[in-house]
Order: C-alpha cells, then sequence, then structure tokens
C-alpha cells in the first residue's frame, strides 16, 4: 500500500513497464525502474522527478489510452511529481500552499513589499522617490544599502535553508542515508546531464508537445530560462565583489561586468518563460497536471517579471522613473526568493538530487557487472 493514491496508479504503470520494456532507451526513468522489481513510495518520487516529461513514452506506448491499461506515464508522474514538493516542503505547514494559488500568491507579496518600500520612501522625501539620481550610489538615495541587503539578504538565506531541508528529506526517502559518500563521477556526470537537459529529448528525437511531431522549443526554452538565471545570480555575486572588495556602488556603467552578465542573463530570462508559457500553453492536455496550472505558471511569471523589472531599471534608471522601478524590482526579487521553496523551482532541484542518485546507481549496476 502506497500514501497517496497516484503513487498507487505509479506503482501499477511501473509494473506493466516494467514487463514491457519498450521505452527503455527513450529517459532515465525506464531504466532506474528496471533495477527494482517493487516500489516504495520513495522510490516511485524519484522516478517521478527523474522524469523530465518529454511525453516520448506516451506517444510510443502502446498501451496508452484508449487501451485498457490506461497507461499514462507523464501524466502520472506530472502529478506525483507535484504532490511530492509537498510532501519533502519545509515547513510542513506550507504544503500545497501554491499548488492552486502560487501566482496570486507571488504577485501579492511583491506588490506588498514593493508599495512597503515605495511607501517608506515617499513619506521620507518624496523628491528623492521621484527625482533623477545618477552616479555610484544612485540606487542608494531611495533605500540604504544596508537595509536592501538585509531584506534580499533575509529571504534569500530563508529559501536556501528551507530547500536544504527540503532536499534532505528527499535525498533519505528515495534511498540514501545522508552522510553517505558521494562518488565525484557520479556527480559530474549528474551536472553534465542537468546542464544538457539530456532526456528532454525523446530519446534523440526532441520533446512531444501539443502533437505527435517532436521538437527541441521547451529544450531550447528551458535552457534560456536556466542560463539566464544562472548569469543574473553570477552578475549579483559579482557586484556583491565590487561593492564589499573594491568599494564600488551600482549602478556600474553598461560595460562593467555585472551589467554585462545581468543584460545577457534578463534576455535569457525574458526569451525562456515567454517560450514556456506558449508551450505549456498549447500543450496536449493528457500530458499535463492541470491541478497545478498555478504553480507551473507563478514560476515562469515571477521569472519574467525580474527581468522586466531589471532591464526597465537598466534602461530609465537615469530618468525620474528610477525610483518607482527599483522598489517594483526589489518587491518581485522578494517574492521570487521566499516562495522558491514552494513552487516550481524546486523542480529543478529535485530533478537534479534524481540524477545524481541515477548516476550513481548506474554506476554501482556497471561496477557489479565488471
Amino acid at each position: 500500500m502506497h500514501g497517496t493514491r497516484i503513487l498507487e496508479e505509479a506503482d501499477r504503470l511501473m509494473t506493466v513497464c516494467n514487463s514491457c520494456r519498450y521505452c527503455e532507451g527513450l529517459c532515465a526513468v525506464f531504466p532506474a525502474m528496471e533495477m527494482r522489481r517493487a516500489f516504495s513510495d520513495g522510490d516511485l518520487n524519484y522516478l517521478a522527478n527523474l522524469c523530465h516529461a518529454c511525453g516520448a513514452c506516451y506517444t510510443d506506448c502502446q498501451f496508452s489510452p484508449p487501451h485498457e491499461f490506461n497507461v499514462n506515464v507523464p501524466k502520472t508522474l506530472a502529478v506525483a511529481r507535484a504532490d511530492s514538493y509537498a510532501a519533502y516542503v519545509w515547513p510542513r505547514a506550507f504544503a500545497g500552499a501554491f499548488a492552486r494559488n502560487g501566482l496570486v500568491i507571488s504577485l501579492v507579496a511583491a506588490l506588498s513589499v514593493a508599495s512597503f518600500i515605495f511607501g517608506f520612501a515617499a513619506l521620507n522625501d518624496r523628491q528623492v522617490l521621484f527625482g533623477i539620481h545618477t552616479g555610484p550610489g544612485a540606487f542608494y538615495k531611495l533605500m540604504p544599502h544596508n537595509a536592501m541587503a538585509a531584506l534580499l539578504g533575509a529571504a534569500f538565506l530563508y529559501a536556501i535553508a528551507a530547500l536544504i531541508m527540503g532536499v534532505r528529506a528527499f535525498w533519505r526517502d528515495i534511498g540514501e542515508p545522508v552522510g553517505m559518500k558521494m562518488k565525484v563521477g557520479a556527480l559530474f556526470q549528474a551536472v553534465r546531464d542537468a546542464g544538457e537537459l539530456r532526456y528532454l529529448d525523446g530519446g534523440g528525437v526532441g520533446c512531444f508537445n501539443e502533437d505527435d511531431r517532436p521538437t527541441d522549443r521547451r529544450r531550447l526554452y528551458h535552457h534560456s530560462t536556466f542560463y539566464g538565471f544562472a548569469l543574473c545570480f553570477a552578475s549579483t555575486c559579482v557586484a556583491t565583489l565590487y561593492h564589499y572588495l573594491l568599494a564600488r556602488e551600482a549602478p556600474y556603467a553598461w560595460w562593467d561586468l555585472p551589467v554585462v552578465l545581468g543584460t545577457l542573463g534578463g534576455l535569457g530570462l525574458l526569451i525562456g518563460p515567454i517560450g514556456l508559457f506558449a508551450e505549456r500553453s498549447k500543450r496536449d492536455p493528457v500530458l499535463v497536471d492541470e491541478a497545478r496550472y498555478g504553480m507551473d505558471i507563478a514560476f515562469i511569471v515571477m521569472l519574467f517579471l525580474t527581468s522586466l523589472t531589471g532591464m526597465g531599471l537598466l534602461i530609465l534608471r537615469e530618468t525620474a522613473a528610477m525610483g518607482p522601478l527599483l522598489a517594483l524590482h526589489l518587491g518581485v526579487v522578494f517574492s521570487l526568493f521566499v516562495t522558491m521553496p514552494y513552487g516550481k523551482f524546486v523542480h529543478g532541484i529535485y530533478r537534479f538530487v534524481a540524477l545524481v542518485r541515477y548516476a550513481m546507481e548506474r554506476k554501482a549496476m556497471h561496477g557489479a557487472a565488471e
């Protein structure tokens, strides 16, 4: 017996698939499945997060609907995957909070913080809020650097702590005890697989979305989003080093490294989320978990708004719009941080952990065979 109905269904499907094994060359899910004869809740959550939702197994399956076996692995694992986010979330009181209302919660949080900063600045000095400020330290006319760093730093540290606790629970449940020695080769393989989105290619032909014609569009938009986020994070890290090590205050010139990295990353976070939203809206409903639409869309929208407000701030930073735009950007970034552990962001973290587990299993199996 399993903890939920969807895990019961996932067990049934994995049992059928283990008897067939036609799809074993499509992705990592099926080889990992073949290493097991029975499935615990942790095993099924591991397989669900190992799935990249390319849809190839549904298209290729001879037992998919309307066959009486009713095998729909992508949708079943999508539901199980979303359930796993709530199962391992920390604190547990927030489990499932964003499943249906993720976008509303994220926007309310962003606008609340932006309104607080806007109101605080307006009450102190309206001319500062709508004034034109240029040169080093211009941003801190609206809000002191230490206050800004404390606000966003606290949100970021909370998100990191919550993510660590969730990953710890997931890692323990999928069968690996905390403290087990990590093999460097397996870790590098997982990094490579994640960086290439190796299993979002349908076994080499591409991802299935709205019909039975595979394409690489979802993979490319995922790449744009991921590497855009990574470049923006790198920009923030470099700006922090500039501030504390070189005593150089933002805003920086267009050609400075933080601005170059942030601009490239911002473009990625405009193109990627728009593409993912378009692909999500066209996707065949038979492949997706419609109940978690709010969770899926919230993260895409918040990434897009983070980039949009950041790029707007970059372009208009020497105008009277700088103050309101900075307040809005800080509110969006704050909301993105505090909602990270409870929305779709965690899918990338859990999927990477599942890839590490798979790489370790595969190396152990090959070592035993030798």
